[in-house]
């Protein structure tokens, strides 16, 4: 069965989530960089003379790519969906309102979960989470 938070659950779990974006976010551009230069270097080199800097581009974009995998494990190992573009630092908890299911939004610098989507509508259709609306804070885990 899967996770599901409440706006409670999910905010406790925000130091660590937010260690963990914070380093996807720092991350992503790094690859991005090398990703480029390989793309520039390889408009220059030629069969007969590849550019020996490449290789090692490539095994550095690797690794940088194999670090943002495991990170996004991470949250995903935590029941928390991390989404796209990756330098955006944009995490959705599964949860439930008035008895359907929805993602309580989150971004990387926000200081808690205030805000909430229903599952098709994305960053864009994120609502605020009014303090003591009912419908809202009846945000339940589900029953393991």
């Amino acid at each position: 069965m899967s996770t599901s938070f409440t706006v409670e659950q999910a905010n406790r779990t925000l130091p660590l989530v937010s260690r963990i974006v914070g380093d996807i976010v720092a991350l992503y551009p790094r690859w991005r960089e090398r990703v480029t230069e390989i793309e520039i270097r390889a408009g220059g080199a030629t069969l007969d003379e590849p550019d020996p800097r490449t290789a090692e581009l490539e095994r550095e974009a690797q690794e940088i790519a194999a670090e943002i995998d495991g990170c996004i494990r991470e949250i995903r190992d935590l029941g928390i969906e991390y989404r796209l573009p990756l330098d955006a630092g944009l995490v959705d908890f599964p949860g439930e309102r008035a008895g359907r299911r929805i993602f309580l939004c989150w971004r990387f610098g926000e200081r808690a979960v205030e805000h909430w989507h229903e599952t098709d509508a994305g960053y864009a259709g994120r609502q605020p989470i009014e303090e003591g609306t009912s419908d809202v804070a009846t945000i339940h885990p589900e029953r393991r």
